[in-house]
């Protein structure tokens, strides 16, 4: 099942059910009128959004044309939005870069911090950037939604809570970082708003490409209209995503419509070291920090600046045919 959000000028928009080839979608208000609703009672709701993804592809409901570019983020704001780190191997890079080392905790027990959640970005919407000296990076991600969640919960019973998954720009202001980590206190002023796909989907979606709780395919990430980034979701992931549900919920319990993502998606070189850009053949990076990180150590020096006004990305994943599964995220940065 696909779901998604449209603009209608209120908060939370009105849920739609998408067809599979993000061609057609129809009006969930019959159901449940928006996203959170649906999460609020999911186990009721599902199974009557399912039947509806099934008329929509059988022709038997009324159906629009559907068009990204109209959509909110799935879930326009969320009850929670909490970051992990599933992949150490950007956390390796950006460490070693300024000469500190990965303390072995963090290969058994995942870093998370908790974001902004009351207002993300549409997947269409400008990127707002008020200084360029705040170093502005995009950051791809996988991003997981739950229901609710008991507090305690292992990681298998975790992984049943799982009930969508969206890709996920999550905006960094890399200038601001330093100091807001130095105060002991974590990221806030670093930390704007995250857009999301146009699309949600259930994991079924996926068929085998969702293994492990992990997402079997690559994310493709376009900077400013050229190739930059076709980093593998499941490769090298220290921590699948049902474990940083169970990590966010080992002392608390997660209300449903919580938002988890899976942290920068990053892979190792061939030779497991740093990766290549993908103009060198290599599977390039999902935010810019990587390459200057992957620089400094080369040169000692960064080169590539990070993104300015006018600068544009591009996420999404293909199936085997080609065709989008969550639909884009392009967005523009702005000047504000």
């Amino acid at each position: 099942m696909k779901l998604a959000t449209l603009k209608n000028g209120s908060r939370d928009g009105r849920l739609v059910v998408v067809s599979k080839d993000l061609t057609r979608c129809t009006d969930a208000a019959r159901i449940v009128p928006t996203l959170q609703a649906a999460l609020d009672d999911w186990e009721m709701v599902a199974p009557r959004l399912t039947r509806m993804a099934e008329g929509v592809e059988l022709g038997s409901v009324p159906t629009f044309r559907f068009h990204e570019h109209d959509c909110e983020s799935p879930l326009p704001r969320a009850y929670q939005w909490a970051d992990g780190s599933a992949y150490i191997n950007h956390v390796e890079l950006v460490r070693k870069a300024r000469g500190a080392e990965v303390p072995e905790s963090f290969y058994d027990d995942p870093l998370m911090y908790q974001g902004g959640s009351d207002a993300f970005l549409g997947p269409r919407d400008d990127i707002p950037l008020g200084d360029v000296a705040w170093g502005c990076d995009m950051e791809g991600e996988i991003a997981v939604v739950t229901d609710d969640v008991p507090m305690g919960v292992s990681e298998a019973e975790a992984a049943d809570h799982i009930k969508l998954i969206m890709l996920c720009n999550d905006v960094s202001l890399r200038g601001l970082i330093p100091a807001e980590l130095a105060k002991g206190f974590g990221f806030f002023q670093s930390k704007p708003p995250s857009a999301f796909s146009p699309v949600a989907i259930t994991p079924d979606e996926l068929g085998a490409a969702w293994k492990d709780n992990l997402v079997h395919m690559p994310l493709r990430e376009d900077y400013n209209g050229d190739a930059y980034g076709r980093a593998e979701a499941a490769e090298d992931a220290t921590f699948s995503l049902a474990r940083l549900v169970a990590h966010a919920a080992k002392t608390r319990p997660l209300t449903a419509g919580t938002v988890i993502g899976s942290g920068t998606v990053s892979n190792k070189g061939a030779d497991g070291g740093p990766g290549k850009p993908v103009s060198e053949g290599g599977l390039g990076y999902s935010c810019i920090a990587e390459i200057r990180m992957i620089e400094k150590i080369a040169t000692g020096d960064f080169k590539t600046p990070f993104m300015k006004p006018g600068d544009t990305v591009r996420m999404e994943m293909l199936d085997s045919a080609g065709k989008s599964i969550f639909g884009a995220i392009e967005q523009v940065v702005k000047a504000v």
